[in-house]
């Protein structure tokens, strides 16, 4: 067994350069971007309830979260948990690069910048107590992908690798899909019997059916263990199943909601410069494919334009596989991760496929310019949206400090009076202040003027932030006050009449009057 300074002394020997530019531009970059998340406490409404939390979200079909989450602790510690998710990220540079075979120094910088601004990272962050175990699982998705095609038995370690990062979030499988339909690109564009090139491809394969089904198997056996169901949280228990809709119909919509948010979703292409910058990255990955076309003779071979069709239909099935197994999800941003490898698979195919066609010069300025366009555009985006979040914060502590003073003079009331409120905010007494909504809209968790949206968010933020303890209702003991004729005669906050005490239960009506 080699010692801690031998290892040391080994990875510094076989390290490649591109390796410690990867790691270290998508570590440093991340860190300096997402510093504004990872050096505030700034909650989202999930965030209130997960102040500290043992993450076994098995009934999500999540059962190895709780154990990656835990390497930070349970309790929301952002400047520790977004440390260790740029490492992940860094690593996971590492392994795109590597796979990519990427061989200069700027498009390993690109890869990591890309990977480590992408608007989705930003969204992950409003849900900072899971962004560990989150980038985890993207890190593992890309390492079974990477040890399957660096191994020759590598699709076994890669299932199981592929098992645990569907365990931690099953969202990032498209991840492991996109980079895989690449490899199996790659294998086909070297030189080798066709034969040993199937063979080669469907390594691939196996890593995804066996990974997934070992996914599956252990979560129903730890299910059954924990004496639980799969919840019926984004349709969670129709894992697997088209649910009402037909087959057609799955397809339709996971073609019209891949166009959809590639062109409209103001994520990808949210203004002129970064329309441009991905048009033009896409023109010179276009020229390349061309040029390499012409060199090799590929044109001539009928499968050549097989793969090409097929790649066509099948590339947004494999990056909205999600709504494949689950046709009903609530497809949101944290989801979206996946999109990230387009621009990512452009560079790395350009630097890989493109030295002696335009001239390296022309091509790692026109690569620098176009991707560093990107760069730029979705760090200003993240930039806004923690704006956007900070301001929610500021405008909820407000609020809750208005409200609790109320609550606390009003007369009749003592510490642990029964309080019933809906939650929501009426726009009638607070209209909209927000100027980023053409930003962040489409930015789960970012988006909003309030982190307040039930009774429950109220008792936890004014639990965690004013240090005050509400005893408020649960929904379903409200019902009868929500249509009762005193509750619909009351203001709403912060009118005098929007908080009433009767028989002996504290009415606040903080939504619009009607």
């Amino acid at each position: 067994m080699k010692s801690p300074s031998e290892i040391l002394a080994y990875l510094k020997k076989h390290m490649k350069k591109e390796w410690k530019v990867a790691f270290l531009s998508a570590f440093l970059l991340g860190v300096l971007l997402h510093a504004p998340m990872m050096l505030r406490d700034i909650p989202n409404h999930d965030g209130l309830d997960s102040i500290h939390f043992d993450q076994n979200m098995i009934v999500s079909g999540r059962w190895f979260l709780s154990i990656a989450c835990g390497i930070s602790s349970y309790y929301t510690i952002p400047w520790l948990i977004g440390l260790l998710a740029m490492v992940y990220l860094g690593l996971t540079s590492v392994l795109l690069v590597d796979f990519l075979e990427v061989e200069d120094t700027i498009s390993a910088v690109l890869i990591s910048g890309l990977l480590v601004s992408f608007p989705a990272l930003a969204s992950t962050f409003a849900y900072v107590f899971t962004m560990d175990g989150y980038m985890m699982a993207v890190f593992l998705a890309v390492l079974a992908v990477w040890i399957t095609k660096k191994k020759r038995l590598g699709f076994i370690p890669g299932a199981v690798l592929l098992a645990l990062s569907m365990a931690i979030y099953q969202a990032y499988l498209p991840f492991a899909v996109l980079l895989c339909i690449y490899g199996i690109l790659m294998i086909a564009m070297e030189k080798g019997e066709v034969k040993e090139k199937i063979l080669n491809s469907f390594h691939y394969l196996y890593m995804g059916l066996i990974g997934s089904l070992g996914y599956y198997v252990i979560l129903q056996i730890m299910l059954k263990l924990q004496g639980k169901e799969i919840g019926t949280y984004q349709e969670g228990s129709n894992l697997g199943l088209l649910g009402e809709a037909s087959l057609v119909e799955t397809l339709k919509h996971i073609y019209l909601d891949f166009l959809a948010f590639t062109f409209k979703g103001n994520v990808l292409m949210n203004n002129l410069f970064s329309i441009t910058a991905l048009i033009l990255l896409g023109l010179v990955t276009l020229i390349t494919l061309i040029r390499l076309v012409g060199y090799t003779d590929w044109w001539k071979n009928f499968w050549f334009y097989i793969i090409g069709i097929l790649l066509m239909i099948g590339l947004p099935i494999a990056t909205n596989i999600m709504l494949l197994l689950l046709p009903g999800v609530t497809y949101h941003l944290l989801m979206r991760f996946q999109w990230v490898l387009y621009p990512i698979l452009m560079v790395g195919f350009v630097s890989r496929y493109n030295k002696g066609l335009l001239g390296d010069k022309r091509r790692e300025w026109f690569v620098l310019i176009t991707a560093g366009v990107l760069i730029w555009n979705f760090t200003v985006t993240d930039q806004i949206a923690y704006s956007n979040l900070q301001k929610k914060y500021e405008k909820t502590y407000s609020y809750c400090v208005r409200l609790l003073d109320r609550i606390e003079q009003t007369e009749g009331y003592y510490q642990g009076i029964p309080i019933a409120m809906i939650g929501v905010i009426g726009k009638e007494s607070y209209p909209s202040t927000d100027i980023t909504q053409n930003v962040t809209s489409n930015l789960i968790g970012m988006n909003g003027e309030y982190l307040l949206y039930t009774g429950n968010n109220y008792e936890l933020f004014m639990k965690h932030y004013l240090g005050a303890t509400l005893n408020i209702l649960p929904p379903d003991s409200m019902e009868e006050m929500y249509y009762s004729p005193e509750y619909r005669e009351m203001e709403s906050f912060p009118a005098q009449d929007s908080i009433r005490i009767i028989n002996g239960i504290m009415y606040i009506k903080t939504e619009n009057k009607e």
